[in-house]
């Protein structure tokens, strides 16, 4: 189990180098997170053995186990990729050295008065539903019209202390067919845009978005952080 590990984490950064070249793209401007949601801590750590520096977690209560078991790894940086209950938010700046998925400006200040207590800067990108579905998190940013509503929320992240802000993360529908997510991520960098220009953000860069089944598309439309799980560890853990 533990080389197919390997085998399949060499070949996804193998992917991930070739889809960035054949698009015209540095292969070093894409980092990949392993997600190892419902894996056990065997399995992690043989994720890193393999290669792996960025892991990413969708649950607190499930990810600081692992990350106490790992905690002698150099350079190895844990990500928050999942909802974040505002009762967590002093755990994730104390463990996390990124949370994707920042999804309301409830939970940002929360975070802020957090970071502020442990004297430290969370890096944090901000979560939008690009589908409209009901159970994911998230600004709604199906309808173009709607995107300067968002603007206030924004302006008041930027303000929080203790975070910074670097970028935008989405999850689009689940399709079997990969070319599916292609308009919702090119929607993701175009409200990237947007909001970089609007705040004259010149380093409001990033674009979590593309998983196991269409990261290729991902990587295309500009994506910087790939998250990847099931290509890498197989399917999930009951």
């Amino acid at each position: 189990m533990y080389k197919n590990i390997q085998e399949n984490y060499l070949r996804v950064v193998d992917q991930i180098t070739k889809t960035a070249l054949n698009s015209g793209r540095n292969p070093n401007d894409i980092r990949l997170v392993v997600i190892t949601k419902t894996h056990p801590i065997d399995l992690v750590q043989a994720t890193v053995d393999a290669g792996a520096t960025n892991i990413g977690e969708n649950y607190v209560e499930e990810a600081l186990p692992k990350i106490m078991s790992l905690n002698n790894v150099d350079g190895l940086h844990w990500h928050m990729v999942g909802h974040v209950q505002s009762r967590k938010a002093a755990l994730v700046c104390e463990y996390f050295q990124f949370l994707h998925s920042l999804d309301s400006l409830k939970l940002a200040i929360k975070l802020s008065k957090s970071a502020v207590e442990l004297k430290s800067i969370l890096p944090v990108m901000l979560e939008f539903n690009v589908g409209g579905e009901v159970s994911k998190s998230g600004w709604d940013i199906r309808i173009e019209e709607n995107w300067k509503k968002i603007l206030p929320d924004i302006g008041n992240i930027i303000a929080l202390p203790g975070l910074d802000l670097i970028g935008v993360m989405t999850i689009p529908p689940y399709s079997e067919d990969p070319e599916a997510s292609r308009p919702h991520y090119r929607k993701l960098r175009r409200f990237r845009d947007f909001i970089a220009n609007y705040f004259q953000m010149s380093d409001f860069m990033e674009l979590s978005m593309g998983m196991s089944n269409d990261f290729e598309v991902a990587i295309q439309e500009g994506s910087t952080w790939v998250r990847i799980g099931q290509a890498i560890l197989g399917p999930r853990s009951k």
